[in-house]
């Protein structure tokens, strides 16, 4: 079991297979040429395998795969097989903007995945324009469809921006209802890579929206869950991420692996140890000694704490799963 240094069981780790996206969205990386690691410096599937099984036989119950966009990474499914052949009772999880999932996620199923969180800002194709920087809305819209007629647990994420989408909440929140899929709405995270007109929403302003035309309650939070939960009177229950809470941060339970092999313990905090040579050297020892130490410096709270006026990261969050 790893225990950090506050008491908090890490038992979750969020996987960057890679730092490219065939999107340009404003909140993550709207600035272009990027300069992007080369292939020879990601991990290969077989090394973040070797490291995902010293993460389990440590404790990690729950492994979701994210990027950039996961799925520009090629023949992602043989990882998620790999990583669903060494534990079946895993909670197996991708993050994916859909864009290619109708192509994939036939084969992705087969491997063993059971879960989706699909990032979806917009029903508008000139918004979802304007957010991408491409016209991507119908190939979003056709991975939906594909996700959920093979089976898929399908979640939506909307990044909440004022004067963009916020028009659309209850569209949006009805999108999901329909489909018997929940959506979170997340307050903007501020960081370096935005576009820097952006402007968040918080939490009170988004149930605000929503209660124009919805009544709800408070419903129980998931422990370990970042989404606080909202239920609608006919039961159907949505959710608010809401990382300015440190209440986000007393319950964390994860870790974040990027592709380059950079163990990182918070989305909103810069320092890093690399399990890159220990793993190509198969130092299996070395690599838990690693993990083990980044779990011991995981700190209590995210860095808005030490600086309200300057809330932003530094470290782009397509290197992170963000």
């Amino acid at each position: 079991m790893l225990v950090d240094s506050y008491g908090r069981v890490i038992d979750y780790l969020r996987i960057s297979v890679t730092q490219r996206c065939n999107f340009r969205c404003l909140y993550c990386m709207p600035k272009t040429p990027f300069e992007w690691s080369a292939k020879e410096n990601l991990l290969s599937f077989e090394e973040l395998f070797m490291f995902v099984k010293v993460c389990i036989d440590e404790g990690v119950k729950k492994i979701r795969i994210t990027g950039g966009e996961p799925l520009v990474r090629k023949d992602l499914y043989k990882f998620i097989a790999m990583i669903s052949e060494y534990k079946h009772d895993l909670d197996l999880a991708l993050t994916t903007n859909a864009s290619l999932l109708k192509q994939q996620a036939k084969d992705l199923r087969q491997a063993g995945l059971k879960r989706i969180n699909i990032s979806l800002d917009t029903l508008k194709e000139e918004v979802a324009f304007k957010l991408a920087q491409k016209n991507i809305l119908k190939d979003v819209l056709n991975g939906i469809d594909e996700a959920l007629n093979l089976g898929f647990n399908v979640k939506f994420n909307t990044v909440a921006l004022k004067g963009i989408n916020d028009g659309e909440f209850i569209d949006l929140l009805e999108f999901a209802k329909a489909r018997k899929s929940q959506i979170r709405f997340i307050e903007f995270m501020e960081n370096y890579h935005a576009y820097g007109d952006l402007k968040g929403l918080k939490s009170a302003d988004i149930l605000n929206i929503i209660a124009q035309k919805y009544s709800f309650k408070e419903g129980q939070k998931t422990p370990n869950a970042p989404a606080t939960i909202y239920e609608l009177e006919d039961g159907y229950r949505f959710g608010i991420i809401d990382p300015h809470s440190h209440d986000f941060c007393d319950s964390c339970n994860r870790i974040r692996l990027s592709a380059e092999g950079l163990l990182i313990p918070c989305l909103y905090y810069d320092e890093a140890l690399s399990i890159k040579k220990a793993i190509r050297n198969k130092d299996i020892a070395g690599a838990c000694e690693v993990l083990k130490t980044v779990i011991k410096n995981k700190s209590e709270k995210n860095r808005w704490a030490e600086n309200e006026n300057n809330q932003s990261s530094t470290r782009a969050f397509y290197q992170t799963g963000g």
